[in-house]
């Protein structure tokens, strides 16, 4: 190979180099992301939260109630995700993970021949047990509930689906553990509102009416002193009065007093209120 077929190898390479270079600040210069140009919107970024607040804050709804309406058929098709570690019927022996078999109500990590984790093995320490909710706190997140779990498994984010494998959990024994009762808090009364009164709207009561007319004798004195307005009589009224004239002097209270012997024919509960003022003050013509 002479010098001069060398030399265009040569070239070639450097050329292809140069393309490849300035193909790249083309591309860079195309593309550069524009910073600094204005004000925008930054959107907020979420706050950590430690894994002992967010296991007590992912069971919205009591255990009980999920429970009530859960489905052990469900649960069997959705535990299927897990046979590739557990085994579920009865004698059959652990695999990467402890069996299933009448895990409700068995202490925590209490398999004597399967290696559990410290975590784990604290938990049996402190004699806990796996109860409905530890067992729904464990599958909503299982590092979480065990620090340093050797199971490699996220969770479950579902309740409801959490709620159908504890139902079919349940199943897994002779004595199966019963669910929890399905406890609903009753809603709390609404602050300033007046106890009684729905039962009062349920009587059917009535506050009395602001324009109804007062008893006459509750009236104030001043109102007391003005002369009374002249009342209507009806014709039974006028008749049964002319037919028995009363003759006395009117006292200072109203009432006439009769003094001629002349016994009113009318009794007095048969006249209206608010003629018996009248009556009593006027004379026979």
């Amino acid at each position: 190979m002479d010098s001069f077929e060398l030399n265009k190898i040569m070239g070639a390479v450097l050329g292809t180099l140069l393309f490849v270079m300035g193909a790249g600040f083309v591309a860079e210069a195309i593309y550069h992301p524009i910073e600094g140009r204005g004000p925008g919107y930054a959107l907020p970024e979420p706050e950590p939260v430690a894994d002992g607040e967010a296991i007590a804050a992912a069971p919205e709804v009591p255990i009980g109630v999920l429970l009530a309406s859960a489905s052990a058929e469900r649960g069997q098709a959705a535990v299927r995700k897990c046979q590739s570690c557990h085994n579920f019927g009865e004698g059959e022996p652990s695999k990467q993970g402890p069996h299933l078999y009448g895990v409700v109500g068995r202490p925590e990590g209490s398999i004597e021949d399967f290696a559990y984790s410290e975590g784990m093995l604290a938990h049996n320490a402190a004699g806990d047990v796996w109860s409905y909710d530890n067992l729904n706190l464990f599958l909503t997140k299982p590092s979480a509930y065990v620090p340093g779990t050797k199971m490699n498994f996220a969770g479950i984010r579902t309740a409801e689906e959490r709620a159908d494998i504890l139902a079919y959990l349940q199943t897994l024994s002779a004595d199966p553990v019963p669910f929890p009762a399905a406890d609903v808090a009753a809603p709390a009364p609404v602050e300033g509102a007046d106890p009684a009164a729905p039962a009062a709207a349920a009587a059917g009561t009535q506050q009395p009416d602001a324009t109804a007319p007062t008893d006459p004798a509750a009236a104030s004195p001043d109102n007391a002193a003005e002369p009374a307005a002249p009342v209507e009589v009806n014709d039974a009224q006028t008749t049964t009065q002319s037919e028995t004239p009363v003759v006395g002097t009117p006292t200072g209270s109203g009432a006439a007093v009769p003094t001629g012997g002349v016994t009113p024919t009318a009794p007095a509960a048969t006249e209206p209120p608010e003629a018996a003022p009248a009556a009593a003050g006027s004379t026979a013509q």
